[in-house]
């Protein structure tokens, strides 16, 4: 591994505009600053679990993740975020059959699972550069309604010596009926993320299909005093963001969208039949799938929002819808945004060229769509032990038994937004889908392929492993 702070991966690389931007890191060009580090799944982890008895699965089951603000990260198909996980980006959809949005991904618990937990959805991490300034994935999307309790219901049957009953097995797929969703990112510049998302009818009928490509707040104010709460609101044809202390945003979509905003807060009401204040976290999908006009904010204001487009794909059409986050501009956001994905797409074959020099063309594309797991598989990893063992000040104190239980030999561990002065931590995972925990010896290997396009990146992991308020007390 290279031990040198400069961070052009090889000299084979060197003269590619991604390795450019890689050098730009090195001098303090913000180009990772955004990346692709929001999880597929937030719901039944560790970190969420405030429970006595320490089933993180039970405390915050899949059912409840559409209507509870999470507390330490945010989850989301196709998520993009800040270093910080400040703001985020995902897409929801709809497909008029399913009993709600599909917003995250959805899989079994360890206890349900006759292999363990695992992951039922397909989807796919096709492309990026270590940058991520630019970065693609494909999610296959049921047109009939997902089979979710019969995955469950298939799996519990199964003893350990049979095979897991997976998605494809359910025949939802059949005939081709499944939307392919295209995902793709890429930027402008370090603090300018263009957005595309590119849905395809592959079945033999006209088939219904709702987009939400959602931006929210991560919930940072409902925990303790002092943290302001930032907003979102209307303004004309574009979103605005309202942030202390940031850059001034928007969000611009270039569609006939129907602009849908409620907060990221937890839906007090439906989960422990406490009286509401304000539009839950679930207003969108409430509004969407049950005609809830109620459950989203008319005054155009609020934590999370989605401009809505709801369209008839005939068999084999393909729709695209544009979206832009950037510094407010007066300029038109879209006069150039075709070049500049086009451009994006043209460097990333260009470093993979120069990366993979004779390799035989198969080759190449499994070598290339392995990178694209591994950059995909970014997360911002927020955990404070101390905090998490205490409980919160404006939330009610957690059981006496977790003072006992997990973790709680390791208090001084700390990870995601803890300084001021530096970047959030970016931690790579041995899944987006997420372990209960980041695991430090699947990261090292991790890090031996990382180093092949930024080994500076690898190195950055192996140290911050290194770090006190990471390391186990043990050593």
């Amino acid at each position: 591994m290279q031990t040198e702070t400069a961070n052009a991966p090889t000299h084979k690389l060197k003269d590619t505009e991604e390795a450019k931007r890689l050098a730009a890191i090195a001098a303090g060009r913000g180009w990772r600053r955004w990346g692709p580090y929001v999880a597929e799944r937030q719901w039944g982890v560790v970190r969420e679990d405030y429970s006595a008895d320490g089933d993180a699965w039970a405390y915050l089951p899949f059912e409840q993740a559409m209507s509870r603000a999470y507390r330490w990260g945010e989850d989301g198909i196709g998520g993009f975020s800040d270093d910080r996980q400040r703001l985020c980006l995902s897409l929801a959809m709809w497909n008029g059959a399913d009993p709600f949005l599909k917003e995250r991904l959805f899989g079994l618990t360890n206890a349900e699972g006759n292999h363990g937990e695992d992951v039922k959805e397909l989807y796919y991490y096709l492309d990026g550069v270590p940058s991520h300034a630019y970065m693609r994935m494909l999610y296959k999307y049921p047109q009939a309604a997902f089979p979710y309790q019969r995955l469950r219901e298939e799996n519990a049957r199964r003893g350990l010596e049979a095979r897991e009953f997976e998605l494809i097995d359910s025949g939802v797929f059949d005939d081709d009926r499944y939307f392919d969703v295209e995902i793709e990112y890429a930027k402008a510049d370090v603090e300018d993320v263009l957005w595309r998302i590119r849905a395809t009818n592959r079945g033999p009928a006209p088939a219904r299909l709702w987009l939400m490509p959602q931006i929210w707040f991560r919930n940072r104010w409902s925990w303790a005093q002092g943290d302001a709460r930032p907003e979102l609101a209307l303004e004309g044809a574009r979103i605005g963001v309202h942030e202390p202390d940031d850059i001034a945003r928007e969000l611009a979509w270039d569609y006939a969208g129907e602009p849908l905003f409620c907060d990221n807060e937890s839906n007090r009401k439906k989960l422990w039949g406490q009286e509401d204040a304000g539009f839950a976290k679930d207003g969108i999908n409430d509004y969407v799938v049950h005609g809830d006009a109620a459950a989203v904010n008319p005054a155009g204001r609020g934590t999370k929002a989605t401009p809505l487009s709801a369209l008839t794909l005939a068999p084999g059409e393909t729709v695209t819808l544009r979206l832009r986050l950037r510094p407010r501009a007066a300029t038109d956001p879209f006069a150039d945004f075709d070049a500049i994905m086009a451009r994006r797409i043209a460097e990333t074959d260009e470093f993979y060229a120069a990366l993979q020099g004779e390799m035989e063309a198969d080759a190449r594309l499994v070598q290339r769509q392995a990178f694209a797991g591994m950059l995909w598989c970014k997360q911002f990893y927020g955990y404070d032990i101390r905090r998490w063992l205490a409980g919160d000040s404006l939330q009610p104190a957690p059981p006496e038994a977790r003072q006992q239980g997990r973790n709680s030999d390791w208090r001084h561990f700390a990870s995601g937004d803890v300084d001021a002065s530096q970047s959030g931590d970016i931690v790579s995972m041995p899944d987006s889908w997420e372990y209960p925990w980041f695991a430090a010896w699947d990261l090292a290997f991790h890090c031996v392929t990382l180093a092949e396009i930024d080994p500076a990146f690898a190195k950055a992991q192996l140290t911050l492993l290194t770090q006190a308020r990471f390391l186990h007390p043990n050593g």
